[in-house]
């Protein structure tokens, strides 16, 4: 079946919703393919009818009033090899960073207990590394036993992997595996030089076979076109399958970094992007990522009624700020929402 988002979501909501419904995306096969002029159709829709798709969508395949806590933690910061324009740990910035050690497996187990405490049920390890080695993989699958033994879902991510150091964090019981494609193809060469986009997609393929689960979102907010933009969301979402957690990130912008004194993105249309993720990509988590720490509690609002039901949780993302614990928990309880796992579902035969 062809999608025509820009007839079907404007004139007929309920007529566009059952035409997503009739591909639950699993399995693969069964994947609708979305064309870039598709999703910037459903990106330029009327604000009001753009969020009554994604919530309709959202409520066929979750529970509306579940959010995902995940703590992210840096176990090894600064120093990294590559340019990533955005990024405060790369060598090429000017960020004050200093490049650090990997963490001691017992610091990790200190911190994964104390998330659990907190309330995260995902905890997510990040590395400053172009590629691990294999000795860096033989620890980090240490620590990825022990998230496992606070009784917390494991995420990793530490750059480009090799074949069979998938296996190796997989068999210490790694649940998913972080690799952004970051921009729509077309941009990536302007943000990032030392490594290419097929980089990213050959660890995304290895992460399969492997039977990890993906992570995998993107940066808006780069200087990117709504086209690229739509283009970003196109590749995430013809991923075959598509990512089963997918981390949409807000630029925080760092002094010392090439894009620091980028044009804020309009907050509405980053809202824009949560609500075309959630309809393209129905069953996977769609998760607030770095940059809330500068959103309004209004614009983290619109993004749960978007179809956004993950956030990052812990005053820290790697480098960078986030909101402190107990102001989610106040703004999660004064939207009416609990934290929890949200678990997709295919949608009810009518």
């Amino acid at each position: 079946m062809s999608h025509r988002p820009d007839a079907l979501a404007h004139e007929h909501p309920l007529q566009f919703h059952a035409c997503l419904d009739e591909h639950p995306a699993r399995p693969a096969s069964g994947q609708p393919v979305w064309s870039v002029d598709e999703v910037l159709a459903l990106l330029a829709l009327p604000f009001p009818d753009l969020i009554y798709q994604a919530q309709t969508v959202h409520r066929a395949h979750f529970d509306p009033h579940l959010v995902e806590l995940a703590t992210l933690l840096s176990v090894k910061t600064g120093g990294c090899p590559e340019d990533c324009s955005y990024c405060p740990q790369s060598v090429h910035a000017d960020a004050g960073v200093p490049a650090s050690k990997l963490m001691a497996v017992d610091a990790v187990r200190t911190a994964a207990l104390a998330a659990k405490a907190a309330g995260a049920t995902r905890f997510c390890m990040g590395a400053a590394w172009r590629a691990p080695k294999d000795r860096d993989i033989e620890v980090v699958a240490e620590m990825v036993r022990e998230v496992k033994a606070a009784g917390l879902q494991a995420c990793a991510t530490l750059g480009m992997l090799a074949e069979g150091q998938v296996d190796v964090l997989r068999d210490a019981g790694l649940d998913y595996y972080n690799h952004n494609l970051d921009s729509a193809p077309d941009l990536y060469g302007d943000i990032i030089t030392t490594r290419d986009y097929q980089d990213r997609l050959d660890t995304l393929a290895r992460v399969r076979r492997a039977g990890v689960s993906v992570c995998c979102g993107g940066i808006v907010g780069l200087g990117e076109t709504r086209l690229q933009r739509a283009g970003l969301i196109a590749e995430l979402a013809n991923l075959n399958p598509y990512p089963e957690s997918v981390p949409i990130n807000h630029l925080v912008k760092v002094a010392g970094t090439p894009l620091a004194h980028q044009p804020d993105l309009d907050p509405l249309e980053f809202v824009r992007v949560i609500a075309v993720a959630r309809i393209t990509m129905p069953m996977a988590r769609v998760r607030l990522s770095a940059g809330r720490h500068d959103m309004s509690d209004a614009v983290q609002a619109l993004c749960f009624v978007a179809g956004a039901n993950s956030i990052f949780y812990g005053e820290k993302l790697l480098t960078t700020d986030n909101p402190e614990g107990s102001d989610d928990l106040a703004l999660l309880t004064k939207l009416g929402l609990q934290p929890g796992e949200p678990v997709a579902r295919a949608p009810s035969a009518a």
